[in-house]
């Protein structure tokens, strides 16, 4: 399951504006969440093609903290 652009403009706005060097956007965030909740898959098992899985797991933890906030 993915979302395209255009679902994701229409949510784009409940996102908190990203600061610094992010290296993962947050509309190929929401698709790695989709694949990891779709999959039941391990962090560690992620594929290759989204990145360093410890990566993308801090980038999970510091945008989803700051939303709790």
């Amino acid at each position: 399951m993915k979302i395209t652009k255009q679902q994701f403009e229409k949510i784009k706005h409940v996102f908190p504006k990203s600061r610094g060097s992010v290296q993962i956007d947050h509309f190929t965030m929401i698709n790695i969440l989709l694949y990891v909740v779709e999959n039941g898959c391990k962090w560690r098992a992620l594929p290759k093609d989204f990145g360093n899985w410890h990566t993308v797991y801090m980038r999970y933890v510091v945008m989803y903290m700051r939303m709790l906030r």
